[in-house]
């Protein structure tokens, strides 16, 4: 959508508090008045833009992925990994922490919108591992943010710092099934 688009565009390139939605709708070619009836604030557009951006592809099919947890895990994990490694959402991320103190509510939106999302998709994943045996997990919350924050604190927060220091694609793949492991090792049956 050419709005969503725009919207990237000018809250990386200005910040989200020097944007406004005029300047939006002029770049992506569309009316205040329509912009405004389907985007009433710039937080709202600013919520379809992380939400378009995090969409989650829908669950994977295939049997490998729900009978054998170290399948699935990993494919959940390079999926999440290579989604936080793109350079715009390393951007969002950038934008968020310089502008969070005067708007705090961007962290929130992002974690509601999108990495909220995607951490119930595993939690239910792992529940459904749980419930068909292979795993036995007390608090299935505490394992999900555990999973991901191994993969997050290896491969998204170094390359945020330093284009390059969060490893290769190899790496990447290196630290998930680290992560993959880890979790089998705690919670296998």
């Amino acid at each position: 959508m050419a709005v969503i688009r725009a919207a990237m565009e000018l809250f990386l390139e200005q910040g989200y508090e020097r944007t406004s939605l005029q300047q939006i709708g002029k770049l992506a070619d569309v009316s205040t008045a329509t912009l405004f009836k389907r985007f009433p604030t710039k937080a709202t557009l600013f919520e379809a833009m992380v939400e378009d951006f995090w969409a989650i592809p829908p669950a994977c099919p295939g049997r490998a992925l729900s009978e054998n947890p170290s399948v699935g895990l990993r494919f959940m994990g390079v999926s999440y990994a290579k989604l936080l490694r793109t350079p715009d959402m390393q951007a969002i991320y950038r934008l968020i922490i310089s502008e969070s103190p005067r708007f705090p509510n961007l962290g929130l939106t992002v974690f509601e919108k999108a990495k909220g999302p995607f951490l119930k998709r595993l939690e239910e994943y792992l529940r459904l591992q749980a419930d068909a045996g292979r795993l036995k997990i007390e608090d299935v919350e505490i394992a999900s943010n555990q999973f991901l924050a191994l993969i997050t604190g290896q491969t998204f927060w170094p390359e945020l710092i330093a284009a390059g220091c969060g490893g290769s694609d190899i790496d990447v793949e290196r630290v998930v099934d680290g992560a993959v492991d880890l979790l089998l090792a705690k919670y296998a049956v």
